[in-house]
């Protein structure tokens, strides 16, 4: 295996908008949340959030075509597109999608009774190429 180090930028925050009394939450499309999201910085390559952006893997089963991930979250991920954007909090959302940029990875490994129902996802990457594959 050749020895080589390969740099790449990682961002986590825990902010989310508004859900029941829980830290971290900030009012929902209000300039305290988007002050925070502003943050993440433009060449950021690995995104961790607690919660998803508006539009990916954000809906719950009850009603599935009912977004509820961020949308002020959303907008600044289109913004700076980066290569992998990992999150949780919304337990049905489990699950991975590519939009052609970034993929989207929803790691809750809970469901929505708060027990162990879905797996952890292990991935082999390729920074340079962004291409990557699933490990069993």
């Amino acid at each position: 295996m050749p020895n080589y180090r390969i740099m790449v930028k990682v961002w986590g925050t825990p902010w989310q908008p508004e859900f029941y009394n829980w830290a971290f939450n900030l009012p929902r499309q209000g300039w305290e949340l988007e002050v925070h999201w502003n943050q993440i910085p433009e060449d950021t390559e690995i995104l961790i959030t607690h919660g998803p952006p508006w539009g990916h893997l954000d809906t719950v089963k009850s009603n599935p075509t009912n977004n509820i991930g961020c949308e002020l979250l959303r907008k600044r991920v289109d913004t700076i597109k980066p290569k992998i954007h990992v999150f949780g909090h919304i337990h049905t959302g489990y699950g991975y999608k590519f939009d052609g940029t970034t993929h989207f990875f929803n790691a809750s490994v809970l469901d929505e009774q708060y027990l162990y129902t879905q797996k952890p996802m292990t991935v082999d990457w390729n920074p340079k190429t962004n291409e990557l594959s699933f490990v069993e």
